[in-house]
């Protein structure tokens, strides 16, 4: 499904956010060896978090058209006993879900898992004890999946956070994850200066005060704080979600064509 929510993004992108039915159709095709039909690939799309809908004749590609104040952003962070998906797993998860600069929900649990490495309680506080009678994998994730809706998945470090939970949620036959995903470190360091990028540092040199450091909800609200100093000093010519996404990847000569491009 990689594959494809890759293909569909570039191709939404060169024809203005929207694909014809047939266009459609032949992506699938080229890009999946399931047997169900094109219209139970885009039910999985949608299921998967991936921002598609239809459109007259065809689809389109919704934060292509959706201002990136009003989207809704789902940003979060998870705690694990060990940083490769394979062979460790999810042992906390906090998020908070962000529309028009406000907090509009949240969602925070333990997982269940009989082993936490003393190196992980020393750096989290999370000792194997207090996961007893959490959820298990499979009922946390499913509760992600379900909080996470079609929103941005936002992170501080997204290269981490974004693998891990896809091949989690694979493992426990939840699919791929469809969202679009925003990195604040790469947005931070497109918009302000600042001598380091790691959360830590942010916390103190932006006045984020928080009780708890390297704890899935109290990182992912540092998240959304730092998100908003960024948003601060966003570029004029970033109007839609998909301008937002596209900035905060772009290459130095990138932003300074758009910068002579607007009027």
């Amino acid at each position: 499904m990689q594959k494809i929510f890759e293909q569909l993004t570039s191709v939404f992108r060169k024809n203005s956010g929207y694909i014809s039915r047939e266009r459609y159709e032949d992506i699938i095709l080229k890009n999946t060896t399931l047997f169900e039909d094109s219209d139970t690939i885009f039910l999985l799309l949608q299921a998967s978090g991936y921002p598609i809908s239809e459109y007259q004749d065809g689809y389109r590609l919704d934060t292509y058209f959706t201002p990136y104040k009003e989207q809704k952003y789902c940003i979060l962070d998870i705690e694990t006993n060990g940083s490769k998906p394979v062979s460790s797993q999810v042992i906390e998860i906090g998020a908070v879900m962000v529309q028009n600069g406000k907090i509009i929900d949240r969602f925070e649990t333990f997982v269940e898992c009989a082993f936490v490495p003393p190196y992980i309680s020393k750096i989290t506080g999370i000792e194997q004890k207090d996961l007893i009678g959490a959820p298990s994998r499979a009922k946390a994730l499913t509760m992600l999946r379900e909080f996470m809706q079609d929103a941005i998945f936002v992170a501080h470090n997204v290269s981490f956070d974004y693998p891990f939970l896809t091949a989690s949620f694979n493992r426990f036959g939840l699919g791929d994850i469809g969202n679009p995903q925003l990195c604040t470190i790469n947005l931070a360091k497109r918009t302000f200066k600042s001598p380091k990028y790691g959360l830590a540092y942010l916390n103190e040199s932006l006045n984020i005060e928080l009780v708890t450091h390297h704890r899935a909800y109290s990182d992912a609200l540092s998240a959304f704080f730092v998100m908003q100093k960024s948003l601060e000093t966003i570029p004029e010519y970033v109007l839609s979600t998909d301008d937002l996404l596209r900035f905060s990847t772009s290459s130095q000569r990138e932003r300074g064509q758009k910068r002579r491009e607007t009027p």
